[in-house]
């Protein structure tokens, strides 16, 4: 047992209480391996020497609000002042598939550590300080270095979701070489990622394309079979494409680096992706967006103000034509920057007229408004989206007497 500086996170809000709250409890996990790499703490995690009945009976009694979030798994949600904090009670894999753990209730914390997934991770900090690392964690977090607890195989047969976590983890932390013995294993478990939910798979290809540089861990990805298991569009992945992203400090948009990952696409195998990977509504509306400009036509230069006023009154919104103008430097390797400020820079432009503003001049309810204002719509954009109110009235009026009657 060693001794660090408590982390100004761990003495405040939510996990000081939590941790007052418990005898004997720890923070563990991600909270524990980000103080010791020096990095800001932004999920922190408990656990209890007690079942979790009683962390959820003294929780209240201190206080704090608690939800049973994963009682099955021995998992409350602690919440204070609108601050949550994950407490699980100290557990001992009984039965696991490669998915799901069946798990008993223990008060020993050498065997809580020895059911996590790598070194790093299994870790746990006292209140007071006090650092336990079973596995030799710290020592790996300082040299780079991914290793599973324990055997890796059997780290991968309990849940195959770690193959996938061994990449996210490899990309953050790691440095050099990776752990030899992890990609043995991981490449051998490779059939066994049919079984993982594609929630979960996407889940970490998202946190995963979340690093810094996650071009390294993409391409031992690909070398070990996982990324063709997972995501086979990928293969090979677009690695020249992912640097300028890297280089070029993008912002970390789940669906632009994934898009940038595959190669150029068409729309519909876009939208294939999406429903097999069960994107949210927006992450799938941006995936086939972001192919179908890529395909359809070619990004408009900006060599002009005209020019670029015209592409940008046709985008859907000014975060869109942030993504396409990344994707596109992406794709053909141009610097974009100038591009990108005067998109951030100006305002996103809509047209100043409306469905009331048809009916309020005469125009009749029904389909000739719809008509006329998409009609409208062209023509301003044509313009660059630069026409004030008045003169889209006027336009407008122009339009509908243009229509034959009757």
């Amino acid at each position: 047992m060693a001794r660090i500086a408590l982390p100004v996170a761990l003495r405040q809000g939510a996990p000081a209480a939590v941790l007052a709250a418990l005898p004997g409890s720890r923070a563990v996990g991600g909270a524990v391996r980000d103080a010791l790499a020096g990095l800001a703490l932004h999920d922190v995690d408990v656990a209890a020497p007690l079942p979790p009945e009683e962390i959820s009976a003294r929780l209240r009694a201190a206080g704090l609000k608690v939800f049973e979030t994963g009682l099955a798994h021995g998992t409350v949600t602690a919440v204070l002042d609108h601050e949550p904090v994950e407490v699980t009670s100290l557990r001992r894999d009984v039965v696991t598939d490669g998915r799901h753990a069946e798990v008993a209730w223990t008060e020993d914390w050498r065997e809580d550590a020895a059911r996590r997934d790598f070194t790093i991770n299994a870790m746990s900090l006292s209140a007071g300080g006090a650092l336990w690392d079973y596995f030799g964690g710290r020592a790996d977090l300082a040299a780079g270095r991914v290793r599973f607890v324990g055997e890796p195989c059997i780290r991968l047969q309990e849940d195959y979701l770690r193959a996938l976590r061994f990449f996210r983890f490899q990309a953050r932390y790691g440095r050099g070489a990776p752990d030899q013995e992890a990609v043995a294993a991981i490449r051998a478990a490779v059939p066994g990622l049919a079984r993982l939910s594609v929630e979960r798979v996407w889940m970490e290809l998202k946190r995963l394309l979340a690093a810094p540089d996650p071009r390294e861990a993409v391409a031992l990805m690909a070398e070990t079979g996982v990324l063709g298991a997972v995501l086979p569009e990928a293969q090979p992945p677009q690695l020249q494409d992912l640097g300028c992203l890297v280089r070029a400090a993008a912002p970390h948009e789940p669906v632009l680096w994934l898009t940038v990952l595959l190669p150029p696409a068409t729309a519909d195998l876009a939208g294939d992706i999406a429903r097999r990977l069960r994107l949210s509504g927006e992450e799938r509306d941006d995936l086939v967006h972001l192919h179908t400009e890529l395909a359809s036509r070619p990004f408009i230069p900006d060599r002009t103000e005209p020019m670029r006023r015209q592409w940008y009154a046709t985008r859907t919104s000014q975060r869109m034509a942030l993504l396409e103008a990344w994707l596109a430097e992406a794709r053909d390797q141009q610097d974009r920057s100038a591009l990108r400020r005067w998109i951030e820079q100006t305002p996103f432009p809509r047209l100043p007229v409306m469905g009331r503003d048809a009916l309020a001049i005469g125009i009749g309810p029904g389909p000739q408004v719809g008509r006329l204002l998409k009609a409208l719509e062209a023509w301003w954009q044509a313009g660059g989206g630069t026409a004030p109110r008045e003169a889209c009235l006027a336009k407008l009026r122009e339009l509908a007497a243009a229509e034959p009657s009757g």
